[in-house]
Order: C-alpha cells, then structure tokens, then sequence
C-alpha cells in the first residue's frame, strides 16, 4: 500500500510538472498591435535589436503612443510618428523634435534593411546614430528595376548593393538609401495596407498630414502571439487549469542587458 501511494504521488507530480511546462510556454518574440483610422496592423519586434524592441514594450504598455498623430507622411517613402508633442498638437502646428526624453543607441546591422513594412528608429543628424526614444517610421517606399538600383549605386549611393538588397528591393520594395544610417527593428506582418492608406493622404508644405491620423497601440497577449508563431494556443493540462491561476495578460522575454 505504501508503495502503490508513493507511486501515485510521483505520477501525480510528474503530470503535475508536464502540463505546468506546456501552459508556461513562451512566445519568441513581442508583437505590437498598430490602430490607426486607416486600418491596423500587427508589428513583429526584432530579437536582433535588444534596446529597440524592450524600448517599444515599455512604451506601448505604458500607452505613450496613444492618440499621437503620424506627423510626416511621404508617399512611397515612409510614414513617421511618435512625438509626444502631437498628441495635443494645433493645425499646422511644427512637430517632429518631441521625445521621452532620453535617445537609444544605434543597433544597426546589416541583415535587417529597409524593405517595404519595416518599422526603423527616427533620429537627429548625432554622429553616433542613436535612435530618438520613440519617433519611428513605417517604410512604404517602392520597388525598383534593375537598372534604377544601378543608378542608385552610382549617383547617390557610391557603393554596391548586396544580392540580398537588389532581390528586395526589386520584389517588395523599400527604401535602400536608408540602409546602414537607421536602426531597423521589426516588420509588420499583418497590415500593411495600412500603411498604404495614410502614405496616400493630402499633406501640407511641411509633409504633415492635412487632416489628422491617429494612432493607438498594444502589446499583443501570450495567447495572441503563440497563435502567430504556432496556429493555435497550447491548451492548458487538467492539472495547469486546477492549481495555475488566470493566464497573464503580458509576458516577457529576455531582458536586454543594458
């Protein structure tokens, strides 16, 4: 008898463990919901860019982007936002210098280049790149021929573009030019018309927007993210559902040392 109830105990914690282990699954990498009036969209954060991603987290779960405007817009270039200045900002009024206060340094990397849905880092013209702690753009850009990235290389570029660059640019487009000056740190995968739609807007002499575009963010939940990266929601063990709690709203990843 003694040994049938050691041996119950053991498997008991042995499911015990084993259904805590799958409900503690983590997602691999933090997504951002982007609302605006156009659409939304869905922003996968790069891991390769520790600073700039647990950045954005902070923000976001802080509701910083709530209700700030995309202040310069550029069809076929970008769309830019996240001056704390234009949440409360009059018609006409000149934005683009607000900030939280602090820059990011650059992490900037060759692999991750400025093809069509990547989100990149604002900054001033600082000689070390560092990012501006939360303006941001959106690249819409174009795709290019053959012989215009040619011409790029030569007349503004004065250099070679990789097999990588002229693949992407010439299938999904971008903006090479910015490649190697800006830190790139996500791409949305959900969306993008989005970003179509408020490039397209009527803008004034300073590329503001004439009517104005809003916008709102979230940090998507565990289940939501593990539904991207694996199609659906680990389900919960019989054990997990008894003696787990309600699942948290947010999780986190590894820290970037800073």
């Amino acid at each position: 008898m003694h040994r049938l109830f050691k041996a119950t105990i053991l498997l008991v914690f042995a499911l015990l463990l084993s259904s805590n282990a799958t409900y503690a699954q983590s997602p691999t990498h933090y997504y951002v919901e982007i609302k605006t009036g156009k659409g939304n969209a869905i922003l996968k954060l790069y891991n390769e860019t520790p600073l700039h991603r647990d950045n954005m987290v902070r923000l976001v779960r802080a509701n910083f982007y709530d209700s700030l405007l995309f202040h310069r817009v550029i069809n076929q270039f970008m769309i830019q936002g996240g001056d704390p200045g234009s949440k409360f900002a009059v018609d006409k009024q000149s934005l683009g210098e607000g900030g939280p206060g602090y820059d990011v340094p650059a992490e900037i990397q060759e692999q991750l280049i400025h093809k069509k849905g990547v989100i990149g880092a604002a900054r001033d013209n600082n000689p070390e790149k560092k990012s501006s702690g939360s303006q941001f753009y959106l690249v819409q850009g174009k795709k290019y021929s053959e012989a215009g990235l040619d011409s790029l290389e030569t007349m503004r570029l004065k250099k070679k573009l990789t097999p990588k660059q002229r693949e992407t640019y010439t299938t999904v487009g971008g903006v090479p030019h910015l490649d190697g000056e800006y830190t790139v740190y996500g791409e949305i995968i959900e969306g993008l018309d989005a970003v179509d739609s408020i490039a397209k807007v009527e803008t004034d002499g300073r590329d503001r927007p004439v009517a104005n575009e809003r916008m709102s963010m979230r940090t998507l939940t565990r289940d939501e993210a593990l539904k991207i990266e694996l199609g659906a929601v680990p389900k919960r063990g019989f054990f997990a559902s008894i003696f787990s709690k309600a699942p948290a709203q947010e999780y986190t990843l590894t820290p970037s040392k800073k």
